[in-house]
């Protein structure tokens, strides 16, 4: 499907689980307390309809205890009522969507993991109205909440110089491409050019801009996208040295990164991919996060006793603060009233030419969303 870039995800995911599974934990019993992890996923395409197929399977037919990592706002958002009703927890949505870490009293059963978009954009958008004030500013972005949210969150953080946004364009995830919304883009004179698709999308906005002979003077692109594998697609597919303009943000470890490369989890994370995922990039930062989710999901079962249940899942989850070694070192996993974003802090790098470098401290959103 259009998001087709993340497929990896759930592939590194199983094989941590793999790992897991054949490994010794603190009471010195394989897998989680002596059980194995029977993990199993189905493609949805990014069809939200395929998804609510899929979630039926999974609860009706498979009997899972917990559905985990799901990826997309309009594929999470379409499960949610489902298995809220079913009283089947919905861990780690794998969106930034604001509504799952804000609206927990109506879905109880639900939680994503990654930093808000509503926090993404407002970063982006203080960091243009305090660095370039006069600046004029262009807009692509996908037409649903993933967009909408990084939309609303940049006017957020550009507060009085919202002004400055002469255009914004939105495309429809189903649509070949974003030609026109990149000719109308360059027609206003942006100089500062945010890009909040997908890869597939990105990577055009990038070649199309390119060939268009439009040159912003910086590009934002979103982090769900703006890794290093994705970037580098972008150079070759003819963004060329435009690509170079590139800001994003980063919570997590960059695998692709020499300065990670002696690091005790990376090290663990190349030993567990070459084991179960051979066929996987190492490099790619959609197979960390897999891995990083996977682990993630590991700890909440061992918090949640030697006989987990749905609802001691949740109460993990809800109430918890711990690290996790494949994000960036001073993050954490937290979450707590008032506050149910388990990622909350991020920091602002810059691509050059194949490596993404850390230009700003680690920023953390503040609780009240």
């Amino acid at each position: 499907g259009p998001a087709s870039s993340y497929g990896v995800i759930a592939v590194a995911f199983k094989a941590y689980i793999s790992y897991i599974n054949a490994s010794r934990g603190p009471d010195k019993k394989r897998g989680v307390g002596g059980r194995q992890i029977n993990f199993r996923y189905y493609d949805d395409g990014y069809n939200p309809a395929t998804s609510i197929q899929n979630a039926r399977q999974l609860v009706e037919q498979d009997k899972v205890f917990a559905v985990v990592g799901a990826l997309g706002t309009n594929v999470n958002l379409a499960v949610r009522p489902y298995l809220n009703a079913q009283k089947v927890p919905q861990l780690f949505a794998a969106t930034g969507a604001t509504t799952f870490g804000r609206d927990t009293k109506q879905w109880p059963w639900t939680i994503g993991y990654q930093p808000s978009y509503s926090f993404e954009g407002k970063i982006y958008g203080t960091k243009i109205a305090r660095n370039s004030p006069n600046a004029k500013i262009a807009v692509l972005y996908q037409n649903d909440n993933f967009g909408e949210d990084l939309l609303q969150g940049l006017e957020d953080g550009l507060g009085d110089k919202a002004s400055n946004i002469v255009g914004k364009e939105s495309y429809e995830v189903t649509a070949p491409d974003v030609k026109s919304q990149i000719a109308k883009l360059r027609a206003t004179g942006a100089s500062i050019f945010l890009i909040f698709a997908t890869p597939k999308f990105a990577i055009q906005a990038y070649a199309i801009a390119n060939a268009l002979k439009w040159s912003p003077a910086v590009i934002y692109t979103t982090g769900v996208t703006a890794t290093t594998v994705v970037l580098s697609l972008a150079q070759k597919a003819g963004g060329g040295d435009l690509v170079n303009r590139t800001l994003t943000y980063q919570y997590a470890k960059d695998p692709a990164n020499p300065l990670w490369d002696n690091d005790e989890a990376m090290i663990l994370y190349r030993k567990v991919l070459a084991k179960y995922a051979p066929a996987l990039d190492p490099k790619n930062s959609f197979s960390l996060y897999g891995v990083a989710t996977a682990h993630a999901f590991v700890q909440l079962l061992r918090k949640a006793g030697p006989n987990p249940t749905r609802a001691g899942l949740m109460k993990s989850v809800r109430s918890w603060s711990e690290k996790n070694p494949f994000l960036l070192p001073g993050n954490l996993q937290k979450t707590g009233p008032g506050d149910q974003f388990p990622i909350s802090c991020v920091q602002i790098a810059r691509f050059t030419d194949g490596t993404l470098s850390r230009v700003s401290q680690l920023q953390c959103d503040t609780p009240a969303r």
